[in-house]
């Protein structure tokens, strides 16, 4: 894929939703052409993955309506979803599994995940915006923004990316393990999941480490 070509300025139609922060705009102006923007979900679920994604946007054709994506309808998501992989200069999708959560702890998984994602791009990013996080494995210019997908539009792009990832595999998972709600809670832990999980027990997507459902094996 070619490097991105980024007029000087930035068309300002093209940037309404940096005048909250102007965190990409900030960049350009310091020279840096190639912004990922880095998200996760399902961090705090009960079961199944956490699912991390990166994406270059071009950000002289951000496709509109691109939000936090805990704000946005399930249809909204879906249409930004095309939306953004059709327009965006690259995109990149990392996970790590129940086990490799349970094995490691959960704030490494999501770093690892969201590695991950960042080496899937190409080009490769000249700098990171991350929600939250700092990647100590990525030897790049990077800054993690607490409340990022408010904040930063590439990184609501990316939490966009991996909530419309993530929730397409856990409607997976609900066919395999019907009795959770996965398909509703995305594996969260809603009264009817837990409820489920008292009854049913953990299932192999379940997250062993994670109240309650660590309570919960000495009787399953």
């Amino acid at each position: 894929m070619k490097d991105p070509i980024i007029s000087d300025p930035p068309q300002r139609k093209h940037l309404r939703f940096l005048c909250n922060d102007a965190q990409e705009r900030r960049l350009l102006k310091n020279g840096y052409l190639r912004i990922a923007g880095i998200d996760e979900v399902g961090r705090g679920a009960l079961c199944g993955p956490v699912v991390a994604a990166a994406v270059i946007l071009n950000l002289e054709a951000v496709p509109k309506g691109i939000d936090d994506s805990k704000k946005l309808t399930p249809q909204k998501r879906e249409e930004l979803f095309e939306a953004i992989q059709g327009s965006a200069w690259a995109v990149g999708f990392g996970l790590v599994t129940s086990n490799g959560i349970d094995q490691a702890d959960i704030l490494k998984a999501t770093i690892q995940a969201m590695t991950q994602a960042v080496r899937q791009l190409d080009p490769v990013p000249d700098y990171l915006l991350i929600d939250a996080l700092k990647l100590p494995q990525l030897p790049l210019p990077q800054r993690g923004l607490v409340h990022g997908d408010a904040q930063s539009v590439s990184i609501a792009a990316a939490s966009i990316l991996a909530k419309v990832t993530r929730d397409g595999m856990m409607r997976e998972f609900d066919r395999i393990y019907p009795q959770y709600g996965l398909g509703h809670n995305m594996g969260y832990g809603t009264p009817e999941h837990l409820e489920s999980l008292r009854r049913f027990g953990p299932s192999p997507i379940h997250r062993r480490t994670f109240k309650p459902v660590s309570q919960l094996r000495l009787s399953f």
